[in-house]
């Protein structure tokens, strides 16, 4: 690497310069004359997040297998430096070559939460790269996101060339080695993005026109151009065993919110929560072979030389050979002294068993998801998790040692009662009672702790709530007081703690979620106004948003609290993500009739999601 872009009496005055300077372990490096495609890849949060996030670690190592693409990470600035660059007129860079964004062929921003928007924008203005992509020519860095908000992503339309709506290993190669011919020809750019809409997975939503009904919901998303789809369809991996994974993944200087290296055992779940967005969209559930994850875990454990291994999938238990990868883990942790992180377990017999051989119980703490603190209301957002098994499951526990446990429950789900809410405080005080019961004073190791947490229900497209309302923040904010009062009246409520998330910044992602291009105006207002790192909360401002959307003519209550109408074109409408909205509605149905849908193993409900032609939907075939 060459010289850094920041001077050294910058990184001494900012906070964690190690963001900056790039050449950590396993980065890639190439000679920059014999490279045709420069592509930087962007995570719009602080670096410690980014370097967290699986999916870029996963296109970093994909682009960089090809000869031809030279593939650099770029991050957020923290304000501190991001008020430095403004001050003294330095671009933004990349971390690998330190070369500036505006110097690249592409910029490649995922997007994983709405929350981010504004830090897309500081990104842009900082690289120097236009905000708006109409004012965007030929020769200027092409901008494209991803991730799952692209299943939404109207409100970012007018700021990207193009969205890729899918899983990234599919189309990737075409659009590149289509840039390369773009890049040398006299392609206008135009017909370039004509040319990539008809590539699977390719949103240009510039060549979309969108129009609205007197009453400003969508009449229409139309192509302008005969040749372009009027439908995008989300791309899946189906060859699973055989898609590229990074095997040395880069190991930053500093600690990171996943500190860890990160097996993939699964894409999909099999459960149908019906508040669940990644549970729809990225359906049909596949598995990788077992050896091959056994494989991967040594190999990229010698490869950065970490010492923990964490499994990511959105429900680990539903692996069918987890039993068989998890012994294969504690071998190695017994040999190798590493530790195993297994997130999205199911309280069960065999995972308390698991968990018992990998943890110290004496630091650690079980998590049940309960979601709804009553079986009813279990049931209407088909969690598939009883009363009785959570009582199972924590009697199991305590006799097995553990003494704290964690409760994350919704609050605002449909049909919620004040019943619903006090059945939060009732669940938790019956688990301390199971805990009094199952062990016995002397073998009690201090008071058992029951932590309950609870968020503000947001409803997303592409699941049965997209239809519908959101509760006003102070409906919100009474029921938080109403269930932390109950909570308050319980026999044993010195062992139960209560906390609720933010109202503020919730309601915001509730308007961005649902929204439309409308919305793309407000999110550069505030950005002028000084907004970026909005989840944050120390940097999150709503009178900022309340100023913008009021300036627009927004009616916040139009994306928030307004349900939907069953026939109601949505602005995402256009994108097919194999789920049909027609098992949409019917699970919508279901929901306020309170009737369980089962799981995709049990039984195929007809999601729409065979039409890829594998995964858990042939299961049963092969």
């Amino acid at each position: 690497m060459g010289k850094l872009a920041l001077k050294e009496r910058i990184l001494m005055n900012i906070e964690k310069p190690a963001r900056y300077i790039g050449n950590e372990v396993n980065i890639v490096k190439k000679d920059t004359d014999d490279i045709d495609i420069r592509f930087a890849i962007c995570f719009p949060d602080v670096y410690e997040i980014g370097m967290s996030y699986l999916g870029i670690q996963i296109l970093y190592d994909f682009f960089n297998r090809r000869d031809d693409t030279y593939c650099e990470r770029v991050y957020s600035p923290w304000p501190d430096l991001d008020a430095i660059m403004r001050k003294e007129d330095i671009p933004l860079f990349s971390l690998e070559t330190q070369t500036p964004i505006s110097d690249f062929d592409w910029l490649g921003i995922t997007i994983q939460y709405e929350m981010c928007y504004t830090n897309i924008l500081q990104v842009l203005e900082l690289s120097r790269i236009p905000i708006w992509a109409k004012d965007r020519k030929k020769g200027d860095t092409l901008v494209i996101g991803g991730g799952p908000c692209t299943v939404n992503p109207e409100p970012l339309a007018d700021f990207f060339d193009m969205f890729y709506i899918g899983e990234g290993e599919t189309s990737y190669n075409e659009l590149l080695d289509l840039y390369k011919v773009y890049k040398i020809s006299d392609m206008t750019k135009e017909e370039f993005l004509r040319k990539a809409a008809n590539i699977p997975g390719i949103y240009v939503p510039s060549l979309y026109d969108t129009a609205y009904k007197e009453d400003g919901t969508v009449l229409s998303v139309t192509p302008i151009y005969n040749d372009v789809p009027k439908v995008i369809k989300w791309q899946a991996v189906m060859d699973f065993d055989n898609v590229p994974y990074p095997m040395k993944p880069v190991v930053p200087y500093i600690r990171a919110t996943q500190d860890r290296v990160t097996l993939e055992i699964m894409r999909g779940c099999i459960r149908g929560c019906r508040f669940c967005q990644a549970g729809m969209i990225y359906r049909p559930t596949r598995q990788k072979n077992v050896e091959m994850l056994k494989k991967y875990a040594r190999t990229m454990l010698d490869n950065t030389g970490y010492e923990e291994i964490s499994l990511s999938s959105l429900s680990s238990s539903d692996y069918e050979k987890l039993d068989e990868l998890l012994n294969y883990l504690i071998e190695l942790r017994d040999n190798d002294h590493v530790n195993v992180s297994l997130p999205s377990l199911r309280i069960d017999a065999f995972s308390l068993d698991v968990m018992s051989k990998v943890q110290d119980i004496k630091k650690s703490s079980l998590t049940f998801a309960a979601e709804a603190g009553t079986q009813r209301l279990r049931d209407v957002i088909n969690k598939g998790i009883t009363e009785e098994n959570i009582l199972q499951g924590s009697h199991d526990a305590f006799i097995g040692g553990w003494d704290k446990v964690k409760l994350y429950f919704m609050m605002g789900l449909p049909t919620e009662t004040d019943e619903d809410l006090l059945g939060i405080a009732e669940l938790a005080e019956k688990i301390s009672e199971v805990y009094f019961d199952a062990v016995p004073k002397e073998k009690r190791n201090g008071r058992v702790m029951i932590n309950a947490s609870s968020s503000y229900f947001v409803p997303k497209p592409f699941t049965p709530f997209q239809w519908a309302p959101m509760i006003k923040p102070e409906e919100y904010t009474r029921r938080a007081y109403f269930v932390k009062d109950a909570f308050a009246r319980q026999r044993n409520k010195k062992s139960l703690k209560f906390q609720y998330h933010d109202a503020e910044i919730t309601v915001l992602e509730g308007i961005l979620a649902r929204g439309d291009r409308r919305l793309g105006k407000v999110i550069y207002d505030v950005y002028k106004k000084g907004a970026i790192f909005d989840a944050w909360t120390e940097f999150f401002d709503m009178e900022r948003y309340n100023e913008a959307f009021a300036d627009n003519g927004i009616d916040i209550d139009f994306y928030l609290t307004r349900q939907r109408e069953d026939d109601e074109i949505f602005p995402w409408d256009h994108i097919d993500v194999g789920v049909s909205k027609r098992f949409l509605l019917a699970e919508w149905k279901n929901a306020r009739e309170g009737k369980v849908t089962p799981n995709c193993r049990m039984k195929c409900s007809g999601c729409g999601a065979a039409v890829y032609g594998g995964g858990v939907c042939f299961e049963a075939k092969n």
